[in-house]
């Protein structure tokens, strides 16, 4: 049994099957959702979104409902979560929430990213597992 679990998500159907893995496979006294708000992630910006404050408030509103939605998920499962929300480089914010929070155990999925950001800036979960200061479970895709 672990203490404490961190669930890194990004909104992928990756990261819903990690959340769920956590509640189903693992017994925790904690479940710690995370979300990472990248703010260089390019992407996520939208038509109507002006850099700035204005992008980065936005920003923030979208991963507080997604985070919503990983509560509502989780309690689906029978269990609770707690959320955080933090910003930065996603590998990295999650390394280090895993060092604030003394987590130990990161059940992740296998990949959010696609195409060329996975390319160029690499998996975030590769780097997770190999700089983590905890063991990690990579949850694959069903096939």
């Amino acid at each position: 049994m672990a203490d404490r679990i961190l669930v890194p998500v990004d909104g992928s159907d990756h990261s819903r099957r990690a959340l769920q893995t956590a509640a189903t496979e693992f017994t925790a006294d904690e479940r710690i959702v995370l979300h990472v708000v990248d703010p260089f992630d390019l992407e996520a910006a939208t038509e109507d979104a002006v850099w700035g404050r204005e992008f980065m408030e936005q920003r923030e509103r979208e991963a507080e409902a997604l985070l919503e939605e990983y509560e509502e998920l989780a309690a689906e499962h029978g269990v609770s979560v707690r959320t955080e929300l933090t910003h930065g480089s996603p590998a990295r914010a999650i390394i280090g929430a895993a060092d604030d929070f003394d987590v130990d155990h990161i059940v992740i999925g296998s990949r959010g990213r696609s195409g060329i950001d996975r390319v160029l800036l690499g998996s975030v979960a590769e780097t997770v597992a190999k700089r983590a200061p905890t063991s990690v479970t990579i949850v694959r895709p069903d096939r």
